[in-house]
């Protein structure tokens, strides 16, 4: 394909997704809890990251957006796609991966945060196993001494993707839940028992629950 044709190609499909994005993001019927840890650490100037399973992203994407927050993205076509999406939403990226330009992108990452931004990732991602923390998010958030605050998005109806991490896509006016978690610090001396990475998991899979939780409450009421 030349040039110019997959530069259309991305433009055409990061506009569709925006559209989409844009259209079930603002007919969903919101329920939030927890979202003022998050304006709190913004008022406080540090850098932290928000952590969200690979397969729920939608709603937090949605939800976070023009607020100027970090990501990074792969260097491949996939990543330069994943890149033109969220860049529509306010997002900034850092382009990189453990197979790319994984240490430079690492390196970038750490230096936003230090200098109080915040950064958005995937504990599981870019491929997997689902639901199971990466050692990257743990590298950065040690190397950084910033906190982690997990996040969980349920929503019905929806419809999962036949995709490793069973992608959540939200239908239309579907009712929608969104559990921001306590900042987690995964500092050596405030771990406690367990690794950081199921200290992470841990978290997750709470919020996680209990945005499933809100969702079935908001249907019951209706």
């Amino acid at each position: 394909m030349s040039k110019f044709g997959q530069e259309l190609k991305y433009r055409l499909l990061s506009l569709s997704a925006w559209v989409l994005i844009h259209a079930i993001g603002h007919t969903a019927r919101f329920r939030v809890t927890g979202y003022e840890r998050v304006q709190e650490l913004v008022k406080s100037g540090r850098g932290f990251i928000i952590a969200v399973w690979h397969g729920r992203t939608l709603l937090p994407v949605h939800y976070c957006r023009g607020m100027g927050i970090w990501a990074i993205t792969s260097l491949s076509r996939d990543g330069e796609l994943q890149t033109r999406i969220i860049s529509r939403f306010g997002y900034r990226t850092i382009r990189g991966s453990s197979g790319r330009g994984g240490i430079k992108a690492a390196l970038a990452a750490c230096k936003r945060l230090q200098e109080g931004g915040i950064l958005a990732i995937t504990p599981d991602g870019p491929k997997g196993p689902p639901n199971q923390v990466q050692e990257g998010i743990v590298f950065l958030a040690q190397r950084a001494g910033c906190p982690i605050v997990p996040v969980g998005a349920g929503a019905r109806p929806r419809m999962l993707m036949r995709a490793w991490d069973s992608y959540a896509l939200p239908m239309p006016f579907a009712k929608c839940a969104l559990a921001f978690g306590e900042p987690i610090h995964l500092t050596e001396g405030q771990l406690g028992n367990g690794s950081p990475e199921d200290i992470l998991k841990a978290a997750l899979d709470d919020v996680q629950r209990r945005a499933q939780l809100m969702v079935k409450e908001a249907c019951q009421v209706d």
